[in-house]
């Protein structure tokens, strides 16, 4: 299962730097490639917004 970025993400970047498979792009409201992520949750316990919620 992978992780989505919802509409609370500010774009910080936060996660990004976190993302050992780099399954993270960037945009107004970051997105997550669920067929890159690894479900790993490291981008969800590093968002400081509280965005990355698991899918």
């Amino acid at each position: 299962m992978a992780y989505i970025i919802n509409s609370d993400c500010v774009a910080c970047g936060t996660c990004i730097g976190e993302c050992p498979v780099e399954a993270i792009s960037e945009g107004d409201i970051y997105k997550i490639d669920p067929s890159a992520c690894t479900d790993c949750g490291t981008c969800a316990d590093s968002c400081p917004s509280e965005a990355i919620l698991p899918a």
